[in-house]
């Protein structure tokens, strides 16, 4: 069984005990966390898609750790104007343990 959650405006596939890697969510390492915007549930044969989302389903998670993603560097430059601008960014990101995938009605 695996759902299709959406969490920081991306998509995941989430099936019992994956960790995902998703948006920065408020939390401790530790703590529950619950995912209600289901828009997908598959369990063996059956195929439940919501409009947008499906009626009752939930995916519980366990925060497993808060970090950062790689640096991503960034260069301006204009040619003539003895103009250069270097800059970088990591993105704060969640890791997720999936504990439970429950299916709607």
């Amino acid at each position: 069984m695996y759902a299709i959650v959406k969490t920081g405006g991306k998509q995941f596939k989430a099936a019992k005990d994956d960790v995902l890697i998703v948006e920065k969510l408020e939390g401790e390492p530790g703590t529950a966390v619950e995912l209600s915007e289901v828009l997908m549930v598959v369990d063996g044969e059956t195929t439940t898609v919501g409009a947008p989302f499906v009626k009752g389903a939930r995916v519980r998670c366990e925060i497993v750790r808060q970090g950062k993603s790689k640096k991503i560097e960034a260069f301006n430059y204009k040619p003539k104007k003895n103009e250069r601008k270097r800059w970088g960014h990591r993105q704060p990101q969640t890791h997720l343990k999936i504990t439970e995938v429950q299916a709607g009605n």
